[in-house]
């Protein structure tokens, strides 16, 4: 079973959303924050986080770029149950047992995306707003893999 964590490579997520992600925590793309917006929503950090953040399931921050991992049942079974917690301190959701249909989706949502990636492989979101809705676009960075001798100094020892 597969799903991805934050992943940074420099300090631009900590100065373009309002609440960054922490790196490793495991992430889901969090739409559904914005399904109530408009343009006038649109605007500063607020904005960055619609047009291309993941949101991190231990601090509900948002991050650019996530990595696809293995994740062990327990682990999501946890990140599941956090999210229908969530979805009932934030958005209203009756109890937690009401919410955990609606979170145990947005997890396989993002276990299907991750799937057919092997690990390492990097995803980003890119969100706009339309007459319908938000529509979401996936883009997957695939890893590259180094040849040894572009890294490795051959020689003997023998000199």
């Amino acid at each position: 079973m597969k799903l991805a964590r934050a992943i940074h490579f420099d300090e631009s997520d900590m100065n373009v959303f309002h609440s960054p992600a922490r790196t490793g925590e495991w992430c889901v793309s969090g739409g559904f924050e914005f399904s109530n917006w408009g343009q006038g929503d649109l605007e500063g950090k607020a904005r960055q986080a619609f047009a291309n953040g993941w949101l991190g399931l231990e601090t509900f921050g948002r991050v650019t770029f996530v990595a696809v991992t293995q994740i062990e049942a327990a682990e999501k079974n946890q990140i599941t149950r956090d999210l229908a917690e969530h979805f009932v301190q934030f958005y209203g959701a009756p109890s937690v047992e009401a919410a955990l249909s609606v979170a145990q989706a947005e997890i396989d949502h993002m276990s299907e995306l991750c799937e057919d990636h092997t690990a390492n492989t990097l995803l980003t979101v890119a969100r706009e707003l339309t007459d319908t809705g938000v529509h979401e676009a996936f883009r997957v960075i695939t890893p590259q893999d180094a040849e040894l001798e572009a890294l490795a100094v051959h020689g003997s020892l023998d000199d």
